[in-house]
Protein backbone atom coordinates (compact mmCIF):
# COMPACT_ATOMS: atom_id res chain seq x y z
CA UNK A 1 0.00 0.00 0.00
CA UNK A 2 1.48 3.42 -0.92
CA UNK A 3 2.05 6.25 1.52
CA UNK A 4 -1.19 8.14 2.11
CA UNK A 5 0.22 11.47 0.98
CA UNK A 6 -1.40 12.79 -2.19
CA UNK A 7 -1.94 16.03 -4.08
CA UNK A 8 -5.31 16.65 -5.69
CA UNK A 9 -5.59 19.10 -8.60
CA UNK A 10 -9.07 20.46 -9.23
CA UNK A 11 -9.28 21.04 -12.98
CA UNK A 12 -12.67 22.73 -12.76
CA UNK A 13 -11.23 25.30 -10.36
CA UNK A 14 -8.33 25.92 -12.72
CA UNK A 15 -10.68 26.53 -15.64
CA UNK A 16 -12.88 28.75 -13.46
CA UNK A 17 -9.93 30.92 -12.42
CA UNK A 18 -8.87 31.27 -16.05
CA UNK A 19 -12.39 32.32 -17.00
CA UNK A 20 -12.23 34.90 -14.21
CA UNK A 21 -9.04 36.36 -15.70
CA UNK A 22 -10.70 36.62 -19.10
CA UNK A 23 -13.73 38.39 -17.63
CA UNK A 24 -11.50 40.91 -15.86
CA UNK A 25 -9.74 41.86 -19.10
CA UNK A 26 -12.32 41.15 -21.82
CA UNK A 27 -10.54 43.14 -24.52
CA UNK A 28 -7.07 41.71 -23.85
CA UNK A 29 -5.39 38.53 -25.00
CA UNK A 30 -4.81 36.28 -21.98
CA UNK A 31 -1.51 34.39 -21.92
CA UNK A 32 -1.75 31.82 -19.13
CA UNK A 33 1.57 31.62 -17.31
CA UNK A 34 2.33 27.94 -16.76
CA UNK A 35 6.06 28.05 -16.10
CA UNK A 36 7.64 25.92 -13.33
CA UNK A 37 5.62 22.88 -14.42
CA UNK A 38 2.38 24.82 -14.18
CA UNK A 39 3.35 26.25 -10.77
CA UNK A 40 3.76 22.68 -9.55
CA UNK A 41 0.39 21.48 -10.88
CA UNK A 42 1.78 19.70 -13.97
CA UNK A 43 2.30 21.57 -17.23
CA UNK A 44 0.49 19.10 -19.48
CA UNK A 45 -2.37 18.82 -17.00
CA UNK A 46 -2.75 22.60 -16.85
CA UNK A 47 -2.50 22.95 -20.63
CA UNK A 48 -5.27 20.38 -21.06
CA UNK A 49 -7.52 22.09 -18.52
CA UNK A 50 -7.01 25.46 -20.22
CA UNK A 51 -7.98 24.29 -23.67
CA UNK A 52 -9.57 27.66 -24.45
CA UNK A 53 -6.53 29.74 -23.43
CA UNK A 54 -5.46 32.46 -25.87
CA UNK A 55 -1.87 31.36 -25.34
CA UNK A 56 0.73 30.37 -22.77
CA UNK A 57 3.91 31.71 -21.19
CA UNK A 58 6.80 29.50 -20.03
CA UNK A 59 10.52 29.78 -19.27
CA UNK A 60 12.01 26.71 -20.95
CA UNK A 61 12.36 26.46 -24.69
CA UNK A 62 11.69 22.71 -24.72
CA UNK A 63 8.32 23.31 -23.09
CA UNK A 64 7.55 26.17 -25.47
CA UNK A 65 8.34 24.00 -28.49
CA UNK A 66 6.16 21.16 -27.21
CA UNK A 67 3.25 23.54 -26.57
CA UNK A 68 3.55 25.00 -30.07
CA UNK A 69 3.70 21.54 -31.62
CA UNK A 70 0.58 20.38 -29.77
CA UNK A 71 -1.26 23.55 -30.76
CA UNK A 72 -0.44 22.94 -34.43
CA UNK A 73 -1.52 19.32 -34.16
CA UNK A 74 -4.86 20.49 -32.78
CA UNK A 75 -5.23 23.01 -35.59
CA UNK A 76 -4.85 25.96 -33.25
CA UNK A 77 -2.81 29.10 -33.73
CA UNK A 78 -2.03 30.45 -30.29
CA UNK A 79 1.18 32.08 -29.11
CA UNK A 80 3.61 30.58 -26.64
CA UNK A 81 5.77 33.23 -25.00
CA UNK A 82 9.31 32.37 -23.89
CA UNK A 83 9.63 34.64 -20.87
CA UNK A 84 13.43 34.84 -20.66
CA UNK A 85 13.90 34.80 -24.40
CA UNK A 86 16.61 32.90 -26.26
CA UNK A 87 20.15 32.37 -24.99
CA UNK A 88 21.86 31.13 -28.15
CA UNK A 89 21.57 31.02 -31.94
CA UNK A 90 20.28 27.49 -31.59
CA UNK A 91 17.44 28.73 -29.39
CA UNK A 92 16.71 31.56 -31.78
CA UNK A 93 16.48 29.14 -34.70
CA UNK A 94 14.12 26.97 -32.66
CA UNK A 95 11.91 29.99 -32.02
CA UNK A 96 11.74 30.57 -35.76
CA UNK A 97 11.08 26.96 -36.74
CA UNK A 98 8.62 26.18 -33.94
CA UNK A 99 6.76 29.48 -33.95
CA UNK A 100 7.77 30.47 -30.42
CA UNK A 101 7.31 34.10 -29.39
CA UNK A 102 10.41 35.34 -27.56
CA UNK A 103 10.99 38.08 -25.04
CA UNK A 104 13.86 40.31 -26.14
CA UNK A 105 15.35 42.17 -23.19
CA UNK A 106 19.00 42.80 -24.07
CA UNK A 107 20.97 44.26 -26.96
CA UNK A 108 22.85 40.97 -27.36
CA UNK A 109 19.59 39.34 -28.41
CA UNK A 110 18.92 42.07 -30.96
CA UNK A 111 22.41 41.54 -32.37
CA UNK A 112 21.81 37.79 -32.53
CA UNK A 113 18.70 38.33 -34.64
CA UNK A 114 20.56 40.77 -36.89
CA UNK A 115 23.29 38.28 -37.73
CA UNK A 116 21.18 35.11 -37.99
CA UNK A 117 19.31 34.05 -41.11
CA UNK A 118 15.84 32.89 -40.09
CA UNK A 119 13.62 30.82 -42.36
CA UNK A 120 10.50 32.18 -40.66
CA UNK A 121 10.25 35.61 -39.01
CA UNK A 122 9.64 35.59 -35.27
CA UNK A 123 7.26 37.48 -33.00
CA UNK A 124 8.93 39.24 -30.08
CA UNK A 125 7.97 40.95 -26.84
CA UNK A 126 10.44 43.80 -26.32
CA UNK A 127 10.88 44.34 -22.59
CA UNK A 128 11.71 47.61 -20.87
CA UNK A 129 13.03 47.73 -17.32
CA UNK A 130 10.77 50.20 -15.51
CA UNK A 131 12.06 49.51 -12.01
CA UNK A 132 12.12 45.77 -11.40
CA UNK A 133 15.83 45.80 -12.33
CA UNK A 134 15.75 42.20 -13.40
CA UNK A 135 15.30 41.89 -17.18
CA UNK A 136 14.72 44.63 -19.71
CA UNK A 137 16.32 47.43 -21.69
CA UNK A 138 17.13 50.58 -19.79
CA UNK A 139 14.35 53.09 -20.52
CA UNK A 140 16.73 55.48 -22.26
CA UNK A 141 17.78 52.75 -24.70
CA UNK A 142 14.39 51.14 -25.24
CA UNK A 143 13.16 53.16 -28.22
CA UNK A 144 16.43 52.58 -30.06
CA UNK A 145 16.28 48.85 -29.46
CA UNK A 146 12.69 48.66 -30.66
CA UNK A 147 13.52 50.62 -33.81
CA UNK A 148 16.34 48.19 -34.55
CA UNK A 149 13.90 45.31 -34.19
CA UNK A 150 11.39 47.09 -36.44
CA UNK A 151 14.00 47.35 -39.16
CA UNK A 152 14.57 43.59 -39.32
CA UNK A 153 12.78 41.35 -41.79
CA UNK A 154 13.37 38.52 -39.34
CA UNK A 155 10.97 40.16 -36.88
CA UNK A 156 7.30 39.76 -37.77
CA UNK A 157 5.64 41.59 -34.87
CA UNK A 158 6.62 43.47 -31.73
CA UNK A 159 4.73 43.74 -28.47
CA UNK A 160 6.04 46.14 -25.83
CA UNK A 161 6.18 44.78 -22.30
CA UNK A 162 7.32 45.38 -18.74
CA UNK A 163 6.94 43.61 -15.42
CA UNK A 164 5.69 45.18 -12.19
CA UNK A 165 7.75 44.78 -9.03
CA UNK A 166 5.13 45.98 -6.53
CA UNK A 167 1.69 45.36 -8.01
CA UNK A 168 0.94 43.25 -4.93
CA UNK A 169 2.31 45.83 -2.49
CA UNK A 170 0.96 49.16 -1.20
CA UNK A 171 3.38 50.98 -3.53
CA UNK A 172 1.35 49.74 -6.49
CA UNK A 173 2.14 50.32 -10.14
CA UNK A 174 1.87 54.07 -10.68
CA UNK A 175 5.58 54.81 -10.93
CA UNK A 176 6.42 51.95 -13.25
CA UNK A 177 3.34 52.57 -15.36
CA UNK A 178 4.28 56.23 -15.81
CA UNK A 179 7.81 55.20 -16.82
CA UNK A 180 6.46 52.67 -19.32
CA UNK A 181 3.98 55.11 -20.85
CA UNK A 182 6.62 57.82 -21.21
CA UNK A 183 9.09 55.60 -23.01
CA UNK A 184 6.68 53.79 -25.31
CA UNK A 185 4.84 56.94 -26.38
CA UNK A 186 7.29 57.67 -29.25
CA UNK A 187 6.92 54.14 -30.61
CA UNK A 188 3.42 54.43 -32.02
CA UNK A 189 0.63 51.91 -31.85
CA UNK A 190 2.46 48.70 -31.00
CA UNK A 191 0.70 46.22 -28.76
CA UNK A 192 1.42 46.38 -25.04
CA UNK A 193 1.66 43.81 -22.25
CA UNK A 194 2.04 44.81 -18.60
CA UNK A 195 -0.32 43.03 -16.22
CA UNK A 196 0.63 40.07 -14.07
CA UNK A 197 -1.95 38.54 -11.69
CA UNK A 198 -1.82 41.34 -9.15
CA UNK A 199 -2.14 44.09 -11.75
CA UNK A 200 -4.89 42.21 -13.56
CA UNK A 201 -6.89 41.93 -10.33
CA UNK A 202 -6.35 45.44 -8.94
CA UNK A 203 -5.26 47.85 -11.71
CA UNK A 204 -7.47 47.79 -14.82
CA UNK A 205 -5.45 50.64 -16.30
CA UNK A 206 -2.64 48.14 -16.88
CA UNK A 207 -4.64 45.59 -18.90
CA UNK A 208 -3.67 46.97 -22.31
CA UNK A 209 -3.56 44.38 -25.12
CA UNK A 210 -2.05 41.28 -23.48
CA UNK A 211 -2.25 40.16 -19.83
CA UNK A 212 -0.10 37.45 -18.24
CA UNK A 213 -1.90 35.90 -15.24
CA UNK A 214 0.05 33.38 -13.21
CA UNK A 215 -0.62 32.70 -9.53
CA UNK A 216 -4.30 33.67 -9.73
CA UNK A 217 -4.92 30.80 -12.14
CA UNK A 218 -4.04 28.39 -9.34
CA UNK A 219 -6.50 29.98 -6.93
CA UNK A 220 -4.04 31.99 -4.88
CA UNK A 221 -4.30 35.67 -4.05
CA UNK A 222 -1.14 37.69 -4.70
CA UNK A 223 -2.15 40.13 -1.96
CA UNK A 224 -1.48 39.86 1.76
CA UNK A 225 -4.62 41.87 2.57
CA UNK A 226 -7.18 39.97 0.48
CA UNK A 227 -7.90 36.28 0.12
CA UNK A 228 -8.47 34.44 -3.12
CA UNK A 229 -12.18 33.89 -2.51
CA UNK A 230 -12.76 37.64 -2.40
CA UNK A 231 -11.62 37.78 -6.03
CA UNK A 232 -13.83 34.88 -7.07
CA UNK A 233 -10.88 32.47 -7.26
CA UNK A 234 -10.95 28.81 -6.27
CA UNK A 235 -7.92 26.91 -4.89
CA UNK A 236 -6.69 24.32 -7.34
CA UNK A 237 -4.33 22.13 -5.30
CA UNK A 238 -5.00 20.25 -2.08
CA UNK A 239 -2.19 18.42 -0.33
CA UNK A 240 -3.52 15.70 1.97
CA UNK A 241 -2.23 12.79 4.01
CA UNK A 242 -3.05 10.76 7.13
CA UNK A 243 -1.89 10.26 10.67
CA UNK A 244 0.42 7.21 10.64
CA UNK A 245 1.34 7.06 14.36
CA UNK A 246 0.32 8.59 17.69
CA UNK A 247 2.58 9.34 20.65
CA UNK A 248 1.40 10.21 24.17
CA UNK A 249 4.00 12.37 25.88
CA UNK A 250 4.38 13.81 29.36
CA UNK A 251 5.00 17.38 30.38
CA UNK A 252 8.60 18.29 29.67
CA UNK A 253 9.10 15.81 26.84
CA UNK A 254 10.29 17.07 23.49
CA UNK A 255 9.23 16.43 19.88
CA UNK A 256 11.33 16.00 16.76
CA UNK A 257 14.93 16.69 15.81
CA UNK A 258 16.77 18.90 18.33
CA UNK A 259 13.66 18.80 20.53
CA UNK A 260 12.65 22.32 19.54
CA UNK A 261 9.12 21.76 20.88
CA UNK A 262 8.72 20.97 24.58
CA UNK A 263 5.35 19.96 26.02
CA UNK A 264 4.19 22.01 28.99
CA UNK A 265 1.50 19.43 29.83
CA UNK A 266 0.62 15.86 28.87
CA UNK A 267 -0.42 15.72 25.22
CA UNK A 268 -1.08 13.52 22.21
CA UNK A 269 1.11 13.94 19.15
CA UNK A 270 0.16 12.70 15.70
CA UNK A 271 2.80 11.78 13.13
CA UNK A 272 1.79 12.63 9.55
CA UNK A 273 3.23 11.16 6.36
CA UNK A 274 4.56 14.38 4.83
CA UNK A 275 7.95 16.03 5.12
CA UNK A 276 10.36 18.36 3.43
CA UNK A 277 11.29 15.71 0.84
CA UNK A 278 7.66 15.94 -0.25
CA UNK A 279 7.85 19.72 -0.55
CA UNK A 280 6.47 20.78 2.82
CA UNK A 281 8.66 23.62 4.13
CA UNK A 282 11.26 22.43 6.63
CA UNK A 283 11.35 25.90 8.15
CA UNK A 284 7.63 25.82 9.05
CA UNK A 285 7.61 26.54 12.80
CA UNK A 286 5.53 25.07 15.56
CA UNK A 287 2.04 26.47 15.18
CA UNK A 288 1.77 26.23 11.40
CA UNK A 289 -1.91 25.43 10.76
CA UNK A 290 -3.05 22.00 9.63
CA UNK A 291 -6.45 20.28 9.49
CA UNK A 292 -6.94 16.88 11.12
CA UNK A 293 -10.29 15.31 10.27
CA UNK A 294 -11.42 18.77 9.19
CA UNK A 295 -10.50 20.40 12.49
CA UNK A 296 -7.78 22.98 12.84
CA UNK A 297 -4.69 22.20 14.87
CA UNK A 298 -0.95 22.96 14.64
CA UNK A 299 2.38 21.44 13.70
CA UNK A 300 4.89 20.68 16.44
CA UNK A 301 8.68 20.90 16.29
CA UNK A 302 10.85 20.51 13.23
CA UNK A 303 9.59 19.05 9.98
CA UNK A 304 11.49 15.86 9.11
CA UNK A 305 12.36 14.55 5.67
CA UNK A 306 9.32 12.27 5.44
CA UNK A 307 7.14 13.18 8.42
CA UNK A 308 5.85 16.01 10.55
CA UNK A 309 4.19 16.13 13.96
CA UNK A 310 0.79 17.65 14.79
CA UNK A 311 -1.00 18.40 18.03
CA UNK A 312 -3.85 15.94 18.69
CA UNK A 313 -4.41 16.97 22.31
CA UNK A 314 -7.80 18.52 21.63
CA UNK A 315 -8.78 15.83 19.12
CA UNK A 316 -9.47 12.69 21.15
CA UNK A 317 -11.03 10.81 18.23
CA UNK A 318 -8.03 11.30 15.94
CA UNK A 319 -5.74 8.32 15.47
CA UNK A 320 -3.94 6.24 12.90
CA UNK A 321 -5.63 6.69 9.53
CA UNK A 322 -7.28 10.01 10.38
CA UNK A 323 -7.17 12.27 7.32
CA UNK A 324 -4.99 15.38 7.33
CA UNK A 325 -5.09 18.40 5.02
CA UNK A 326 -1.79 20.27 4.75
CA UNK A 327 -3.37 22.90 2.49
CA UNK A 328 -6.32 23.11 0.12
CA UNK A 329 -9.82 24.49 -0.26
CA UNK A 330 -10.46 24.31 3.48
CA UNK A 331 -7.01 25.60 4.47
CA UNK A 332 -5.61 28.18 2.04
CA UNK A 333 -2.03 27.61 0.98
CA UNK A 334 -1.43 31.34 1.52
CA UNK A 335 -2.11 30.87 5.25
CA UNK A 336 0.33 27.99 5.52
CA UNK A 337 2.94 29.95 3.59
CA UNK A 338 2.56 32.99 5.83
CA UNK A 339 2.99 30.86 8.94
CA UNK A 340 6.12 29.33 7.40
CA UNK A 341 7.58 32.72 6.46
CA UNK A 342 7.36 32.17 2.72
CA UNK A 343 4.91 32.61 -0.15
CA UNK A 344 2.33 30.30 -1.68
CA UNK A 345 4.22 30.25 -4.99
CA UNK A 346 7.13 28.45 -3.33
CA UNK A 347 4.96 25.84 -1.63
CA UNK A 348 3.09 24.96 -4.82
CA UNK A 349 6.23 24.80 -6.95
CA UNK A 350 8.08 22.75 -4.34
CA UNK A 351 5.74 19.74 -4.24
CA UNK A 352 8.08 16.85 -4.98
CA UNK A 353 7.79 14.47 -7.94
CA UNK A 354 7.40 11.57 -5.50
CA UNK A 355 4.01 12.92 -4.37
CA UNK A 356 1.24 11.22 -6.37
CA UNK A 357 -1.21 13.58 -8.07
CA UNK A 358 -4.88 12.88 -8.60
CA UNK A 359 -7.02 15.00 -10.87
CA UNK A 360 -10.47 16.04 -9.71
CA UNK A 361 -13.41 17.60 -11.49
CA UNK A 362 -15.08 18.79 -8.33
CA UNK A 363 -13.78 21.20 -5.66
CA UNK A 364 -11.06 19.45 -3.67
CA UNK A 365 -12.52 20.60 -0.37
CA UNK A 366 -11.75 17.71 1.93
CA UNK A 367 -9.20 15.07 2.81
CA UNK A 368 -8.12 12.41 0.41
CA UNK A 369 -8.94 8.82 1.26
Amino acid sequence: MPRPLQAVVDLDALASNHARAKRLAPRAQVLATIKADGYGHGLCRVERALADADGFAVCEIEQAAALCMRARSAGRDRPVLLLEGFFSVRDLLACSLEGITAVVHDVSQVEMIERTRLEVPIDVFAKVNTGMNRLGFAPAHFAGAVERLRSLQAVRSITLMTHFASADEPEGVAGQLACFDAHVAPLGGLRRSLANSAALLRYPETHADVVRPGIMLYGVSPFADRDAASFGLRPVMSLASEVIAVQSIAAGERVGYAGTFRADAPMRVGIVACGYADGYPRHAPTGTPVLVDGRRTRTLGRVSMDMLAVDLTGLPDAGIGTPVVLWGATLPVEEVATAAGTIAYELLCAVAPRVPVREARAPASGPVS
